[in-house]
């Protein structure tokens, strides 16, 4: 399969089976965690919704109402700056993509939403409709027909679904997911007592269901999963394994669960990942595995 381009720009470090990049990234979780818990209380609350921007700009001299010259400013046009979706893991909210969303707006992402979905929510569907709204909600907003969807851990299984399940793939491009358990995981804490945590269990109904076939989905996967984390049991259930969806899975070595989503080479990693031009039309959907060891 030939290499995407952001590759590159991820760490090549020791593989798992060295003790050192298991203490290394340990550690690193550990710091991440502690960032994380003093961030936490600034992303309880929903962003603030800014106004729809203004009308693309015309080309001088043309009646007003008249669409420019220029594609990429074109609202809905399939070059135009399309949203991005932040969507949090399991019991967190939008503050966990702090320095993804400073890397992706130093890059010119005008249009980054965050959705915090309630930690109360006792069915991962519930909150797979709840983000078909928001999407609806953003396209409108920003005058786009598509976004992307960047889900870390269970948001990136919300996500997952929305697009396969609920139609999801008319709205969404391509779904950037980081250790999200496409497999169903073995190690979930409190399993045993919240719902949507059994859900993401191996074997669920919910993750059968996502097996089923998916015929037709346009929605282009990425799936970024780690060596190291050791949320994900066991650590393929990362990746997504599926014959009808356009899925890449790119292996990084060397951090954690809790380091995904704000590694600063997985953060330009995943702003490559979605700047990445691939027509839909002619293509073949294939499931394939990148590595960078």
């Amino acid at each position: 399969m030939k290499a995407l381009p952001f590759l590159s720009l991820l760490p090549r470090l020791p593989g798992p089976r060295f003790p050192a990049a298991l203490l290394g990234a340990t550690v690193l979780e550990l710091v991440v965690l502690t960032g994380h818990l003093v961030a936490y209380p600034f992303g309880l609350t929903q962003e603030r919704r800014t106004q729809p921007d203004p009308p693309p700009e015309t080309t001088p001299g043309a009646a007003p109402g008249t669409p420019g010259t220029h594609p990429n400013r074109l609202p809905g046009s399939p070059t135009a700056e399309r949203p991005v979706v932040l969507l949090h893991g399991f019991i967190d909210n939008r503050s966990v993509f702090v320095l993804l969303r400073r890397t992706l707006a130093r890059h010119g992402r005008r249009h980054l939403a965050s959705l915090n979905y309630s930690p109360l929510t006792r069915d991962l569907r519930t909150a797979a409709e709840l983000l078909g709204r928001h999407v609806e909600e953003v396209c409108a907003r920003t005058g786009q027909r598509e976004v992307d969807i960047v889900g870390h851990s269970l948001g990136g299984l919300i996500a997952r679904y929305y697009v396969q399940r609920l139609g999801g793939d008319r709205r969404v491009r391509t779904l950037v997911t980081l250790g999200t358990p496409h497999g169903g995981t073995a190690v979930a804490p409190g399993a045993g007592i919240h719902p949507i945590v059994r859900q993401m269990r191996g074997g669920s109904a919910l993750i059968e269901e996502l097996r089923r076939p998916a015929p037709g989905c346009r929605t282009r996967f990425v799936s970024f999963w780690s060596e190291l984390d050791q949320v994900m049991v066991p650590v393929g259930t990362a990746c997504v394994d599926h014959p009808d969806l356009d899925a890449v899975n790119v292996r990084v070595t060397g951090i954690g669960h809790l380091a995904l989503p704000v590694h600063p080479a997985v953060a330009a990693a995943v702003r490559e990942a979605l700047e990445t031009q691939e027509t839909r039309e002619g293509t073949v959907p294939s499931t394939g595995t990148s590595s960078v060891a």
